[in-house]
């Protein structure tokens, strides 16, 4: 009779777990940073020194200079529409945040131009925790400000309407020194951030020229002294 329990209780067990696997399998997420190396991870531009290291299964990210450096995701460098998932910590107050569909710019304004999504504590200001930025190239489009609790539509002609999201996460709602719950979505002109399952900023961008269609995702360090970490990254493409 004990056997008997016991086989039963195994099969239910190896059930469960082959209906727990198809599950995470029909969600579409891929996991993009297996804990150990930075194997499909580049840092750009390069720096004479190392920004982004691994400690027990996360990536850190350590600003030795006030410079813009990320760490990009280099299996697939032209992502379109795409869903991405990860957690992060602020280790200390500093400015940093994820870019989207990036692509070398070529004003050299800055080293890269694309969709930004602000999860550090300075920046564009006292929403800027939650926000999505614009890092364009010189010239090309204005640079509205997205912040914590906004939806910003960019009409045809580049003029951006801003309203507040009801029920938008608070600045309460964010973890200051602990992990955070995040989501991108890029889906063809409309992108939204979500901190801890609320969302905290989206915008649409119907501009007729200037659109970032296609480019790379890219981790951002931006002040010196500055440590940001990041783990369990996942990724689906739209």
């Amino acid at each position: 009779m004990f056997n008997t329990v016991r086989y039963l209780v195994g099969f239910i067990f190896i059930l469960l777990s082959i209906s727990l696997l198809n599950a995470e399998d029909k969600s579409g997420f891929v996991s993009i940073f297996d804990g150990k190396t930075l194997k499909g991870w580049r840092s750009a531009p390069v720096t004479p020194y190392k920004p982004w290291s691994i400690k027990d299964g996360v990536i850190r990210g350590e600003g030795q200079e006030n410079r813009l450096v990320y760490l990009v995701y280099s299996k697939n460098e032209e992502l379109k529409d795409f869903e991405l998932k990860f957690k992060y910590k602020m280790v200390t107050k500093g400015n940093t945040g994820v870019e989207i569909r990036t692509r070398p710019d070529k004003t050299n304004k800055r080293p890269f131009e694309g969709y930004h999504a602000d999860i550090g504590h300075v920046g564009i200001g006292p929403g800027v925790l939650g926000a999505w930025d614009f890092h364009f190239g010189a010239g090309t489009r204005r640079e509205f400000p997205c912040q914590r609790g906004t939806r910003l539509i960019i009409d045809s002609e580049g003029n951006g309407k801003h309203e507040n999201i009801k029920d938008a996460i608070t600045l309460d709602e964010i973890n200051r020194h602990d992990w955070n719950d995040c989501r991108i979505v890029a889906k063809g002109n409309f992108f939204q951030l979500w901190i801890n399952n609320k969302l905290a900023s989206e915008f649409t961008d119907n501009i007729k020229e200037g659109q970032l269609k296609k480019g790379f995702i890219g981790l951002q360090l931006h002040d010196k002294g500055m440590v940001v970490e990041f783990k369990d990254i996942y990724l689906k493409t739209l």
